[in-house]
């Protein structure tokens, strides 16, 4: 190798460029994280592949694919280059924490097991929104943590599994469904969407059927339809978690108790790069809160 290629191979600018782009699998995206021009960073992109002798990614039309090459040069260079910037600052610790989540569990779970800490110091800018819509934030730097009920795919984002929810079909006793009976298809159904996500994966999992009907009452938030179910509008599945003092009191009741519900997990998936202040916090309190799901 060349002095002039062996100059460039130490332009920490180069690798960190690098880097952004492979754990984004964007140019577009790596250059939001950096706050550069996306014409700088295919540039370094360039310059860099050119000093390497061969292509480190492959582009398409929906981003870059890393080559072999570029995924065994990522796994060397993430920590001592994570490690540099937190020593060189480029962490500003005074910012807020930015989580992600859906709505309802932010407010159910996250707010209470979080309140303690953020009682001591710890700073949140919390983001509600669907799981997909978080992920791709934290690809593109405007996250730092996201609890997702979508495990993200590839190596990229580090995402232990959280916790497992477990959901139940419910109705309010006013509608005289006797526990352990199918409801009746003419019972109005309460759905989170119009292809009734929920209710279907439960119908398939408990009663070994497909749900094929319009739902009565269609609403994007799960509080509002277990409002809705009190109030006795119909049938809904929702996560127990959420309807935990309903069930409690009385307010509902479980039609088909069963000792194998339906589950979905959750993942407290991270940005990747170096660690940020409060995560760990976070970390500890949310899974103390799980403990008993």
């Amino acid at each position: 190798m060349s002095d002039r290629n062996s100059d460039g191979l130490r332009d920490l600018a180069l690798w960190r460029t690098f880097l952004a782009a492979h754990r984004s699998g964007s140019v577009s995206a790596a250059a939001r994280m950096l706050g550069l021009a996306q014409s700088s960073v295919t540039a370094q992109l360039q310059t860099l592949e050119r000093h390497m002798g061969e292509p480190l990614f492959e582009r398409h039309a929906r981003g870059i694919r890393p080559t072999p090459r570029a995924d065994d040069l990522a796994t060397r260079l993430a920590g001592p280059l994570d490690q540099l910037a937190l020593i060189a600052g480029a962490e500003a610790t005074a910012s807020p924490l930015r989580l992600g989540g859906a709505a309802e569990f932010l407010e159910r779970v996250a707010m209470p097991a979080l309140a303690p800490a953020i009682a001591q110091g710890l700073r949140l800018a919390v983001t509600p929104g669907l799981a997909d819509d978080l992920l791709a934030q934290l690809r593109t730097g405007s996250l730092d943590l996201v609890i997702s009920a979508v495990r993200p795919r590839g190596r990229g984002l580090p995402a232990p599994a959280l916790c497992d929810e477990e959901f139940a079909l419910v109705a309010a006793p006013a509608l005289g469904i006797e526990p352990a009976e199918s409801p009746r298809l003419e019972h109005p159904l309460l759905a989170y969407a119009h292809d009734l996500p929920i209710l279907r994966r439960y119908w398939r999992h408990v009663f070994g059927e497909r749900l094929d009907r319009e739902p009565d009452l269609v609403m994007p938030d799960l509080r509002a339809l277990a409002a809705a179910a009190v109030a006795g509008a119909g049938v809904t599945v929702l996560p127990t978690y959420l309807i935990a003092d309903e069930l409690a009191d009385g307010r509902l009741v479980e039609l088909r108790p069963t000792d194998d519900p339906p589950i979905n997990t959750l993942f407290l998936v991270r940005r990747p790069g170096p660690p940020v202040a409060g995560v760990d916090v976070v970390d500890r309190a949310l899974r103390a809160a799980v403990a008993d799901f």
